[in-house]
């Protein structure tokens, strides 16, 4: 489990295929990889990884050609900056929402235009998602917990603050872009109870009537 709040950004070093998947070699300056062991889970983007090889300046996690084809890790190259996480701990400040590493499907960035010191941003997502997708609630959109501001069909806008800009991959957003995206988990139970007792879908509304869209 994660929290989608970004510890560090890193940069791929190598992809290298490995028997039909590949393998990813990853470096960052802001992870101590020093009290981190082969096994370990690491988000990158959002998607969760586990660390096959250590070293002091990074680590390498295989992803399977399944991964690589349902996020947008398949569209990496070498030099790519990604954001980090390392696995959940029970003494971690849980500063974002729960957030599972598992990509539910990958959005576009629509556009970006600055307003005051942030920059706003509106987002497109696939529209067997865009159910879960609450005003005022919470998405994970490249291992970034985010609060959203408007929904409206099939897009959704966040306000980015200075912080999160500099310190995550969100600064390289144009439009176009293409980006991981987990949507809450409280959003999809909600939607397994609300169909075992006969409710089939999830709305927004129906969210905000069940107290999960209130915000973080």
């Amino acid at each position: 489990m994660f929290t989608g709040i970004v510890k560090a950004t890193g940069t791929l070093q190598t992809l290298e295929p490995r028997g039909g998947d590949l393998r990813l070699e990853i470096v960052s300056d802001g992870l101590d990889f020093a009290a981190a062991n082969p096994g370990d889970s690491i988000a990158v983007n959002g998607v969760c990884l586990t660390a096959v090889e250590l070293s002091d300046a990074g680590f390498a996690a295989d992803a399977s050609r399944e991964t690589m084809s349902l996020t947008t890790l398949g569209r990496l190259r070498p030099g790519s900056r990604v954001n980090l996480e390392p696995a959940l701990t029970l003494g971690t400040p849980l500063g974002g929402h729960l957030v599972s590493g598992h990509v539910d499907g990958i959005g576009e960035v629509l556009s970006v235009r600055e307003e005051a010191r942030s920059w706003r941003y509106e987002l497109g997502v696939p529209a067997e998602l865009a159910r879960y997708i609450a005003r005022k609630g919470s998405v994970c959109t490249d291992g970034v917990s985010l609060t959203v501001n408007e929904v409206d069909g099939e897009r959704f806008g966040v306000n980015i603050v200075p912080h999160t800009f500099e310190e995550t991959t969100i600064g390289q957003w144009r439009p176009g872009s293409r980006v991981n995206l987990e949507v809450d988990l409280i959003a999809r139970y909600l939607e397994r109870l609300l169909s075992a007792s006969g409710t089939t879908g999830i709305t927004s509304t129906m969210l905000e009537e069940y107290g999960f869209a209130k915000g973080h």
